[in-house]
């Protein structure tokens, strides 16, 4: 079973195709098998990495102990050039889908897919697109401090769930709190310069590697799929990462 095109955003916009990871960052451990280092390529704001999200986590209780893995979250801003305070959601969606009506379409649309997943959005509760740097830097930050798992999953929540500036680094810090982090370590990062240079960096990287959409993950540091793809589609694509399995 191949991946096939599925739904992702990119710079310009997102876009539907042929319509998870754990929300502790759960490792899945053995010792029969090598480890399959997953690396999740996403933007919080990004709908289609809530939806993947989802999906990959029920593709890897499929895998079970069958593959063992680790996840790592990267960085990819949909809006690298939005304003550090964000903008307007309604005016800023309008311009760049072409009218309002076309986006609530698209979000209608993401809406429905994701209920079938689980998940509930709620876009009407967001007022702003907001600069997703401080966020990336928070992700970065809770990958060393061991709390990224739940911090990705608390920051999906609060944006689409909540409709909660996730460029406002109070709403960071407060989403770092509520997965268990100490407040003023959080707080005291968020306003140093730590984190800037290696998101860049990381993105960088990614770039090179010819990504341009969201989500794309990676295994063992090649693309493995891009999209957010079907459960079924996503655990074959994790078992072949292993040692060659069909996973049909």
């Amino acid at each position: 079973m191949e991946p096939r095109d599925a739904p992702t955003c990119g710079i310009d916009q997102c876009q539907s195709g042929d319509p998870a990871l754990s929300p502790t960052g759960t490792t899945v451990q053995a010792t029969t098998e090598p480890v399959v280092r997953l690396e999740i390529v996403s933007d919080i704001i990004c709908p289609w990495c809530y939806v993947g999200k989802r999906r990959l986590e029920k593709a890897l209780h499929l895998v079970g102990r069958q593959v063992p893995v680790t996840v790592t979250w990267l960085p990819f801003e949909l809006n690298p050039t939005m304003p550090a305070g964000g903008l307007d959601r309604r005016g800023y969606r309008a311009h760049k889908f072409g009218s309002w009506e076309r986006s609530r379409q698209l979000d209608a649309e993401v809406a429905a897919v994701g209920a079938q997943e689980g998940l509930a959005f709620h876009h009407e509760r967001i007022a702003r697109t907001p600069n997703t740097l401080d966020a990336h830097r928070l992700v970065w930050f809770a990958g060393r401090e061991h709390f990224q798992g739940p911090l990705v999953e608390e920051l999906f929540r609060a944006y689409f769930v909540e409709g909660r500036d996730v460029g406002d680094r109070s709403v960071l810090a407060d989403a770092a709190v509520a997965v268990g982090a100490a407040r003023a370590p959080v707080e005291a990062f968020l306003s140093g310069e730590g984190g800037f240079a290696e998101v860049r960096q990381e993105e960088d990287a990614l770039h090179r590697l010819g990504i341009n959409g969201v989500p794309t993950v990676l295994a063992n540091g090649r693309v493995l799929f891009s999209g957010a793809q079907r459960t079924e589609l996503i655990a074959a694509a994790i078992r072949q990462a292993t040692t060659g399995r069909s996973g049909s």
